[in-house]
C-alpha cells in the first residue's frame, strides 16, 4: 500500500537563517505563493517571537497564501508562552494553523544549554503543549538533538507530550550527528511505540547536512515509518543546511518500489522554486547539485553523450523536464564524441550525409575545442558556415547575431550602453539607458532585436582565478513558458555577458528556423 509522505518546507525559517539570506516582508511572500504552487502541505514561516518583521510576514503569509486551500502554515516557538502567542497570532488567520514548539531533550541541551534536569525540562515541554492546545487544535511538538538524546528518555518525552494533545511529533538530527542505519532504526522503533500510543499522531524528521547524509537520513526514516519530512529549497539552512526539499521529493519518486510511499509536490515546479529561492536570497546553487544544480542534467563525456542519444535511461534515471528543466544539455568539449558532435549540427540545421567531410569537420571542431573550455551552439555555427562555403560555395540561410563591439558607461546617475551588431552582411546599432550597466546592455540589445522575450535569470561568475569570467542568462519569450538558457566566457565580465545573451537570442533564432522547416516539410 503506498503511503502518503507529508512535506514541510522551512525555506523561510531555516533556510533564512543562512548568513547573507535575509528576506523582505515582499520576497518572503513571493516564495511563500511559490511553496503554494510547488504544493507542500506546510510552509514553516518563521520565527514569530524574533521580531516585528518575522511576525508580519508570517502574518501576512497566513492572510494569503494559508487560504483558499493553501497549505498549513506554522511558525516556530520556544517553549515558553510569549513565543507561542506569538506563534498563534500570527498564523491564527490561516485555515489550517499549526503552533510548533521546540525544547532539547539531549544532555547536551539539558546540562550545557539549558542547566536542568530531565524532569524539569520535561514538565517545561509538557506545559507548553497544554497551553498551545488551548489555543489552536494542531500542536507539533520538536524534540531537538533527537539523535543524540537517551532513548528511553526522548520516549518518554514524545509519550508524554502526546498525551497532553501534541498532533505532530518531529525527531530533529539538530546537529547532523545521526548515520542512515542509525536514524532508521531510531525511527522504527519510536514509529512502533507513537502508532500503539496514538495512529492519528504524525511522525515527522528534520535532518540536518553537517557530514551530508541529510537526504540519506531522510529518506531512511520514510523507508521506517515516518509521515512527514521537514526540508528545505536548495538545502538551505542552518550551517551545511537541511535536508533538500527537491532530493527527497525525486528520491521518493524515482524509487516509488523502494519507499512504496509518494507525495503531493508538482515535480515541474522544482525548477522554477530553486531559481526563485537562489535570486531572491542571493546565493548560487552547487553547480553539480544533485536535482537543482546547472550540471545535474549535462553530459559532456563523448560516453555519456553517445548512450543518451541513444536512449536517456542509458545515462539518466531523471528526465530533466519532470523537475521543470530544460532539455538535456550536452556541452560540447574536446571529450565529446561524433554521436554528440553529429547531433549538435543537426540541431543547428547541417546534414553532412558525406563522411569524408563530416570527418573534416570533426577534426576543425576538435581544433576549436582545444583552444575553448566549451564549444557552443554559436560556435559551432560558424565553424560548419564557414566549412560550407568553402566546400560548396554556399552558406545557410539561418543568419545568427554577432557583437561587433561595445562601450558601456557605469555610474549612480545614468548608466547606458551603446552596441554594435552584425547579422550576414548587416550590421545594426543601438544604445539605451537602464538601472544598471547590464540592464542598459541587454536594454540596447533588444532595441535592436526582432524578438519579444523576457530575461528570467542573470549571473556573473568568476573563473579560472579570476582571469576569465562566466556570464549565463535564461530567457524567456513572451508568448510560451519555455526557458533558453545559454553562457558565454570571457576576460572582460560586460563582454561576457553580452555574449552569454546574444548566445541564448540566437538559440531561440535556430530552433525558430528549425521548428518552421519542420511545420513546411509536414505541409
Amino acid at each position: 500500500m503506498m503511503r502518503k509522505i507529508h512535506v514541510l518546507d522551512t525555506t523561510l525559517r531555516d533556510g533564512e537563517q543562512v548568513p547573507g539570506a535575509k528576506l523582505n516582508l515582499e520576497e518572503k511572500l513571493e516564495i511563500a505563493r511559490q511553496l503554494k504552487k510547488l504544493r507542500v502541505d506546510t510552509i514553516e514561516a518563521g520565527f514569530s517571537a524574533s521580531s516585528p518583521g518575522d511576525f508580519e510576514a508570517v502574518t501576512r503569509i497566513a492572510k494569503t497564501v494559508g487560504n483558499d486551500g493553501g497549505p498549513v502554515i506554522t511558525a516556530l516557538a520556544r517553549a515558553v508562552k510569549s513565543d507561542i502567542d506569538a506563534v498563534y497570532e500570527s498564523v491564527k488567520f490561516a485555515e489550517r494553523p499549526l503552533i510548533h514548539i521546540v525544547l532539547g531533550t539531549s544532555s547536551q541541551h539539558l546540562d550545557k544549554k539549558f542547566k536542568k534536569s530531565k524532569e524539569e525540562i520535561l514538565s517545561k515541554g509538557v506545559e507548553a503543549v497544554k497551553y498551545a492546545k488551548k489555543l489552536l487544535h494542531e500542536v507539533q511538538y520538536s524534540t531537538e538533538d533527537a539523535s543524540r538524546s537517551d532513548f528511553e528518555y526522548l520516549w518518554k518525552t514524545i509519550e508524554a507530550v502526546v498525551k497532553a494533545g501534541a498532533t505532530v511529533i518531529n525527531v530533529p538530527d539538530t546537529v547532523g550527528y545521526a548515520v542512515p542505519e542509525e536514524f532508521g532504526e531510531l525511527i522504527n522503533k519510536l514509529n512502533y511505540r507513537l502508532k500503539n500510543l496514538n495512529d492519528k499522531v504524525l511522525l515527522s524528521v528534520h535532518c540536518h547536512n553537517d557530514t551530508g547524509l541529510a537526504t540519506a537520513n531522510t529518506l531512511m526514516a520514510v523507508k521506517n515509518g515516518a509521515d512527514r519530512v521537514e526540508c528545505t529549497i536548495n538545502g538551505l539552512g542552518e550551517r551545511a543546511g537541511n535536508a533538500a526539499l527537491e532530493e527527497v521529493v525525486m528520491g521518493l519518486k524515482t524509487r516509488v518500489d523502494y519507499y512504496g510511499a509518494y507525495t503531493d509536490i508538482v515535480s515541474k515546479e522544482i525548477m522554477n522554486t530553486s531559481r526563485l529561492v537562489s535570486n531572491l536570497m542571493g546565493l548560487d546553487v552547487q553547480v553539480n547539485k544533485a536535482i537543482t544544480g546547472e550540471n545535474a542534467f549535462a553530459h559532456s563525456s563523448g560516453i555519456h553523450q553517445d548512450g543518451l542519444l541513444k536512449s536517456r535511461d542509458v545515462y539518466e534515471i531523471i528526465n530533466p523536464a519532470d523537475v521543470g528543466c530544460e532539455e538535456m544539455e550536452m556541452v560540447l568539449t574536446a571529450r565529446s564524441g561524433k554521436h554528440a558532435f553529429r547531433n549538435a549540427l543537426e540541431k543547428i540545421g547541417f546534414q553532412l550525409d558525406n563522411e569524408d567531410e563530416f570527418a573534416e569537420l570533426f577534426d576543425k571542431y576538435l581544433e576549436l575545442a582545444d583552444k575553448k573550455k566549451e564549444v557552443y551552439y554559436h560556435d559551432l555555427f560558424y565553424l560548419a558556415n564557414i566549412f560550407m562555403i568553402e566546400k560548396h560555395g554556399k552558406s545557410t540561410s539561418i543568419r545568427l547575431y554577432e557583437l561587433e563591439n561595445l562601450q558601456v558607461i557605469s555610474n549612480d546617475l545614468f548608466p547606458t550602453a551603446t552596441v554594435k551588431l552584425k547579422r550576414g552582411n548587416e550590421t545594426y546599432q543601438g544604445s539605451a539607458a537602464g538601472d544598471g550597466p547590464i540592464d542598459a546592455l541587454y536594454s540596447a540589445i533588444k532595441s535592436m532585436i526582432n524578438i519579444e522575450l523576457e530575461l528570467k535569470e542573470y549571473k556573473i561568475s568568476s573563473i579560472s582565478r579570476g582571469k576569465e569570467a562566466l556570464g549565463k542568462v535564461a530567457l524567456k519569450l513572451s508568448y510560451q513558458d519555455k526557458i533558453y538558457s545559454s553562457r558565454a566566457i570571457d576576460t572582460d565580465i560586460i563582454k561576457a555577458s553580452a555574449l552569454a545573451f546574444l548566445n541564448g537570442i540566437n538559440r531561440i533564432i535556430m530552433e525558430q528556423t528549425k521548428e518552421k522547416a519542420k511545420d513546411e516539410h509536414s505541409a
